[in-house]
């Protein structure tokens, strides 16, 4: 399966075949709004917009520093944020020891077995240093009358958003990132795939913050720069070599043993083996800098032979449900066939409000299902997709919805990919995952754009998921609504799907008459719902929840 970006004002960025679209007119007024052009796919930032050079003009590397947006608030005291203590390597938070991220790396080899997560730009910790209860997620992104109503017709941009961080002072923005990796890295990531969306402006700003962010927490902890060709309108690769260059030279830019500089281009075919080849030559010419073309395809069947000659290794975008993944073997199989390396795409979950489309997941069987398809077909990278496309609701970053539950879980598979060992059951740890509406359930709230099942994945279903770590078999309770019932697992992993009911669902381990591990559901399930939201919510009895805060 493939798929197409866009981006319009902070909206999702990738549009897949049959995509069901608004209207022409309705995207131009919306990029009016906002002064940005939704044909780039350059998100809108609420502060900055406009500011800064045209999208085709090359940065200069000794641009302004300056991070905030003008109109930032000043720091203030908060409630206590979840966000502020993502980045802790909780040592019972997790059904197995995790090694710590120089023990994975020697694990994993030299140049073998990384992960990266797809950052998005548009969607970072915070917006504008406000509190979460009142900062811009809050106020414009999850209320359907944010941004004065200009998303109202889907329900409101956002379903989910990052873990509330409290105000900070200084250059928070800096901060914020570096919190980010600190995350990231916690979770055994080697490093971001950086979404570049724009050669000037607040994207290109934070694109430059992440590098610097990433080598003050880690220099072993990488960037690789994917050039977004569904977003970056220049037709001169001259252009294109230019900006790569500038952030190239950051150190924390991820290159190979060689000191060869990995370049990943998202959409790779939108332009030809060509155009990259003379991207490459200019690179080398012109800066000094020898690269390593890593394609990101949307139709990798089309167009991976012809890439072949100039390209280190492969990847695409892949499909967001479990049934649909075949395409994922077939591509490693010929990739390595072909000599070179293969970047698995993993992913979670998909579900775009403004798109009016949504993927089946099938609770955490997509995820599941996707970092098997990486072990089992000898994967060399993998690509988390993504870590904080809220717009997409494909976010394994923690959040408000699903805390750390994904991440977590990716920690495990992560474990296995780079040692080529199953981590051992230590402590029981329960996952329970389900949404909070049913698949068919019509908003009520005046929503008129609704979410379809995209072509290819699997049919909807309404379940609740316990997925059980457990160092001995055990019984598991469970409540879903109003009903409850109990079973017996395994020592290990196990997976137990229950129907869908109105109220909340919850889970406990009972062995030898004690109860253990629990985890409950903060948010019920509703017959109906004011706002169309097909993500499925996740909690971790491993963790604290989240605070509540905003719209649900």
């Amino acid at each position: 399966m493939t798929a197409d970006r866009t981006q319009t004002g902070g909206a999702a960025h990738r549009r897949r075949r049959g995509f069901r679209g608004r209207p022409l007119s309705t995207l131009l007024l919306a990029v009016l709004l906002l002064g940005l052009c939704a044909a780039t796919g350059i998100a809108g930032d609420p502060f900055t917009a406009g500011a800064g050079r045209s999208a085709g003009a090359p940065p200069r590397a000794d641009g302004p520093r300056s991070a905030g947006p003008d109109t930032a608030a000043a720091p203030r005291p908060a409630d206590t944020a979840a966000g502020d203590a993502a980045d802790q390597r909780t040592a019972d938070a997790l059904p197995f020891d995790l090694p710590d991220p120089a023990a994975l790396r020697s694990a994993a080899g030299p140049g073998r077995k990384l992960v990266f997560a797809h950052y998005f730009t548009p969607y970072p910790l915070s917006l504008d240093n406000a509190s979460a209860d009142e900062d811009y997620y809050t106020r414009h992104y999850l209320d359907p009358a944010g941004e004065n109503g200009k998303h109202r017709s889907y329900g409101g941009l956002l379903r989910d958003r990052p873990l509330p961080v409290r105000p900070k002072g200084g250059d928070w923005e800096l901060a914020n990132l570096r919190q980010e990796v600190r995350t990231a890295r916690a979770a055994g990531l080697d490093g971001f795939t950086l979404d570049l969306l724009s050669l000037s402006g607040p994207h290109w700003r934070r694109a430059e913050l992440l590098l610097q962010a990433a080598r003050s927490v880690d220099p072993a902890f990488t960037v690789m720069l994917m050039p977004d060709m569904t977003s970056l309108t220049t037709d001169d690769p001259a252009v294109l070599a230019d900006a790569v260059a500038v952030l190239g030279r950051a150190p924390a830019a991820h290159r190979l043993g060689d000191g060869r500089l990995v370049v990943s281009p998202f959409k790779a075919e939108a332009k030809d083996p060509a155009w990259w080849q003379r991207f490459a030559d200019l690179m080398q010419s012109r800066h000094g800098i020898r690269t390593a073309l890593v394609p990101t395809f949307l139709d990798f069947e089309a167009h991976h032979a012809r890439f072949a000659p100039i390209s280190h290794g492969f990847s695409e975008w892949g499909s967001r449900s479990y049934t649909g993944q075949d395409g994922a073997t077939r591509g490693a199989q010929r990739t390595h066939a072909a000599g070179r390396i293969w970047m698995q795409p993993v992913s979670v979950q998909d579900a775009r409000p403004n798109q009016g489309v949504y993927d089946e997941a099938g609770n955490t069987a997509t995820l599941r299902a996707t970092w098997n398809h990486a072990i089992d077909d000898g994967a060399d990278w993998v690509q988390l997709t993504t870590w904080n496309d809220y717009s997409e609701g494909s976010q394994f970053a923690p959040s408000l919805h699903n805390g750390h539950a994904y991440l977590d879980l990716t920690s495990y598979y992560l474990t296995r990919f780079k040692t080529g060992s199953w981590p051992r059951i230590v402590r029981d740890t329960l996952y329970v995952s389900s949404r909070t509406q049913f698949a068919a359930a019509a908003p009520t709230g005046g929503q008129t754009l609704r979410m379809s099942l995209r072509r290819g994945s699997a049919a909807p279903r309404d379940t609740v998921e316990v997925l059980s770590f457990l160092t001995a078999p055990a019984t598991v309770r469970t409540r879903t609504g109003p009903a409850e019932t109990a079973y017996d697992a395994p020592a290990g992993l196990h997976s137990a799907l229950l129907p869908l009911r109105p109220g909340t669902s919850s889970a406990v381990v009972v062995r030898d008459g004690q109860a253990g591990a629990a985890a409950e559901l903060p948010y019920p399930v509703q017959r109906t719902a004011a706002v169309q939201d097909l993500q499925y919510h996740a909690t971790t009895s491993g963790r604290p929840r989240p605070t509540r805060t905003g719209p649900s």
